[in-house]
């Protein structure tokens, strides 16, 4: 497999201002809804439009959040996005208590959020990971599962997985009908490589017309599942039935957070990707990735 950056620009809204920290993509109406890790609206790409639109109520008040205004532990962090037959599902990635919440965004809107704490700490248990340990940034359906992709961060004690979650048990949560019990099944393990002896880590997936997965993933040098820090390389990754198939170098070490589907054939795939800067002034970056088998 190769990858190919045919395209980069910078993802701004009409405004002016940047779309912070994009950290997954996933379409939406006539465009694409990206959420913004920091701040409680998600960007709405449309074909001659960007605007943010509203995922979660403001936190203590507060739209956006930073580590240097001292509110970065308050931000929803929704680093994963799965397009759902109700529209958009945004997941946090449960690194902290405050980012153990879903946000099902409606075709017309409206959104709704659901505390799902309880369903973070059995996906940890059932990754064999303390809850701080956690870090799911990555998620896609998988005939009607959820398959939602855990971040390896090695020094942490944390390796790459995934598991397997009923996604209509799942989206019944948001209707006050959904139980707490919601099946997870299938713990898988990747091993992706490294680059500088840091651990290649899992930051979103998409789904193939056939089946396979295509995860994107950074090695970022950092403690824990909190902090940023240097990203000394990228790439993307071809999984079938649990296994890495291959492993082809992203240029350029881009940070990518967020992967769509725009077109796929049997030569190759045409990818939508989202880029976190980790820089609140700087806009994210929008790649068109294509993949050549």
């Amino acid at each position: 497999m190769r990858v190919e950056v045919e395209s980069t620009s910078a993802l701004i809204f009409d405004d002016g201002t940047p779309v912070r920290a994009a950290s997954a993509i996933a379409p939406f109406g006539d465009g694409w809804l990206i959420a913004q890790d920091d701040a409680t609206h998600a960007a709405w790409v449309r074909p001659d439009a960007t605007v943010p639109l509203r995922v979660v109520d403001p936190v203590d008040g507060l739209e956006i959040f930073s580590s240097a205004a001292g509110t970065k532990h308050l931000k929803p962090d929704f680093e994963a996005a799965c397009a759902v037959e109700a529209g958009v599902l945004l997941l946090g990635s449960g690194s902290s208590p405050a980012r153990m919440r879903a946000s099902l965004v409606a075709a017309d809107g409206s959104y709704a959020v659901a505390d799902l704490s309880t369903l973070y700490r059995e996906v940890a248990a059932a990754l064999g990971l303390r809850p701080d340990q956690l870090n799911l940034e990555g998620a896609c359906r998988v005939g009607d599962r959820l398959r939602w992709f855990q971040r390896a961060n090695l020094a942490a004690g944390a390796a790459n997985a995934s598991v397997d979650v009923d996604l209509g048990a799942l989206l019944t949560v948001f209707s006050g009908a959904g139980s707490e019990q919601i099946n997870i099944t299938d713990v898988r393990v990747y091993d992706l490589g490294l680059v500088d002896d840091v651990a290649l880590a899992v930051t979103d997936a998409v789904t193939l017309p056939d089946g396979r997965i295509v995860v994107s993933a950074a090695a970022e040098d950092t403690p824990n599942a909190v902090d940023d820090g240097p990203v000394v390389g990228a790439a993307v990754a071809l999984l079938e039935d649990g296994r890495v198939v291959t492993v082809a170098e992203l240029p350029d070490a881009h940070k990518v957070e967020g992967l769509a589907l725009a077109t796929s054939t049997s030569g190759g795939t045409d990818l939508l990707a989202v880029v976190d800067a980790d820089d609140p002034l700087a806009p994210s970056l929008r790649l068109d990735l294509h993949l050549r088998w």
